[in-house]
């Protein structure tokens, strides 16, 4: 199945506004929960219907409205309308596949990226959709799966953290955002540790696995590149946005994202670097290597020449040679024959031919 770039077919065609699952499905049902706090309550609760998020939405305190599961239209709908969402909106939150973004709305300010994992079965880097829309009051969350990626925020939320608490949605939205990116660059370590082990192998070591990790290495951070570098621009558009959604005061913390995903985008570069070099250091020890034993056959080669000569000579099979009925022919034979191999080999020694 492609990683890089998937087209399902029943989305040609399809209005950009339908409400229209795209992806794969992750979980059975839909799980709703709330996370309502301020600087003296806080509520955490899971809820079994969107009417119930709906009411939060009149309440002078900070909601986090999380989603887990986007296959089902009618959750979906049902958001759109208690919210006043535009469906537009929802419609890109179910395609799990739609590019990194961020767009402003009348009443919402919407951002979408990619969450990456490292699988613990395959060791392959998986992604996930992340969708969050942030109001006045509200912040919606939408994941394809329930998780506990985001767990690190939600601790620091129950332990009543000043700065989350007393900040609004829009601060939460940033803790969100750089629990993803640091995710990044975590991944990133994981895969650099793997990448840097290769070098100890690397110049003694030319068996196939050594390539096979190489080219594996190389196409788990094309796929990192291909989701990092989306957000890296959504990220600078969301750092120079002037939303009314987005308080002054938090707008530098969007800033300290754009220096995190540029950090995260330049160590993607250099282990691109470093796997380039790899490879062409493989492919020199390699070659390298061929050589070393084409010269030993060489050498060989170029001994056995003057005695196969020899040999060729005296197997004529002619009547008349000088030599033939000599009592000490043979051994005469086989001793200039060792004589010329051994004269060859210092000879070839003192030209470090060998």
């Amino acid at each position: 199945m492609a990683r890089f770039i998937r087209k399902h077919h029943r989305e040609i065609g399809a209005s950009p506004d339908d409400f229209i699952f795209v992806g794969d499905k992750k979980t059975d049902h839909v799980t709703l929960r709330i996370i309502d706090y301020d600087k003296n309550n806080l509520e955490e609760i899971q809820i079994n219907t969107v009417e119930e998020a709906i009411a939060y939405q009149e309440k002078k305190t900070t909601t986090w409205f999380n989603v887990d599961g986007l296959d089902t239209i009618d959750v979906m709908r049902k958001i759109a309308g208690g919210f006043a969402l535009d469906n537009f909106i929802l419609a890109d939150v179910m395609d799990t596949h739609v590019r990194p973004k961020v767009q402003e709305y009348d009443n919402c300010l919407f951002v979408s990226l990619k969450m990456l994992q490292v699988d613990n079965e395959s060791h392959l880097i998986s992604f996930e959709n992340l969708s969050l829309i942030l109001t006045k009051t509200v912040l919606i969350s939408f994941q394809e799966k329930k998780g506990d990626v985001f767990e690190p925020v939600r601790d620091r939320i129950r332990k009543q953290k000043k700065r989350l608490i007393t900040s609004g949605p829009d601060y939460l939205l940033f803790a969100l955002l750089d629990v993803v990116i640091d995710n990044y660059i975590y991944i990133l370590s994981i895969l650099g540790e793997k990448i840097e082990s290769l070098e100890d192998n690397l110049l003694h070591n030319t068996e196939k696995r050594i390539i096979d990790s190489i080219n594996v290495h190389k196409r788990e951070l094309n796929f990192l590149r291909k989701h990092i570098h989306p957000v890296r621009e959504m990220l600078l558009t969301l750092a120079k946005i002037d939303s009314d959604f987005i308080n002054p005061k938090n707008s530098v913390h969007f800033k300290e994202l754009q220096n995190n995903i540029d950090h995260a985008s330049e160590i993607s570069d250099s282990y691109r670097e470093i796997l380039s070099d790899q490879l062409n250091i493989y492919h020199t020890t390699v070659s390298t290597k061929l050589n070393e034993i084409m010269r030993f056959l060489t050498v060989f080669s170029v001994i056995f020449i003057p005695l196969t000569f020899i040999a060729g000579i005296y197997g004529t099979n002619f009547d008349v040679l000088p030599e033939l009925h000599y009592k000490y022919s043979y051994f005469i034979m086989l001793g200039v024959m060792v004589l010329i191999t051994i004269v060859m080999l210092i000879y070839f020694k003192k030209k470090k031919w060998f």
